[in-house]
C-alpha cells in the first residue's frame, strides 16, 4: 500500500509548498492527513488523486501575477503520482522556469 514518496512531494518541495497551505485554499474538506498521504504514497483513490490536484493547482495559481498565470501548464494526476494511469516517469515539466522564478523571488503577502 505504501508506494514511497511521490512525484506531488518534490513539486511541492520545489514549489515551496506546505501541506498546511493546500488544506487551507481547498474548498473540498481536504485534510492535513489526506495531504500528507498523497505526499508519501499511501495508493489513494482516483476520486482523492483529483482532490489533491485540484487543491495543488489552486495553491500555486493563487500566488502567480496575470502573466505567470498564462504561462502556467496546469498538473494533472498523472504529473503528481507514480501510481495513476498514464504516469510518464520521462515527465518533463513545463513550469520549470515559471517554479525557478517563484521559488527565489520573495513571497507577497
Amino acid at each position: 500500500m505504501d508506494l514511497g514518496p511521490q512525484p506531488l512531494d518534490k513539486l511541492m518541495t520545489d514549489w515551496g509548498l506546505t501541506n498546511h497551505e493546500l488544506v487551507e485554499i481547498s474548498t473540498e474538506q481536504l485534510t492535513h492527513k489526506q495531504v500528507q498521504r498523497a505526499r508519501k504514497g499511501r495508493r489513494l483513490t482516483l476520486k482523492m488523486m483529483m482532490k489533491v490536484t485540484r487543491a495543488f493547482n489552486v495553491t500555486i495559481w493563487h500566488g502567480l501575477s496575470k502573466e505567470e498565470k498564462e504561462a502556467y501548464f496546469e498538473y494533472g494526476w498523472k504529473h503528481l503520482f507514480n501510481y495513476a494511469k498514464g504516469y510518464d516517469s520521462e515527465f518533463v515539466d513545463p513550469n520549470e522556469e515559471l517554479k525557478a522564478s517563484r521559488t527565489s523571488a520573495p513571497q507577497e503577502d
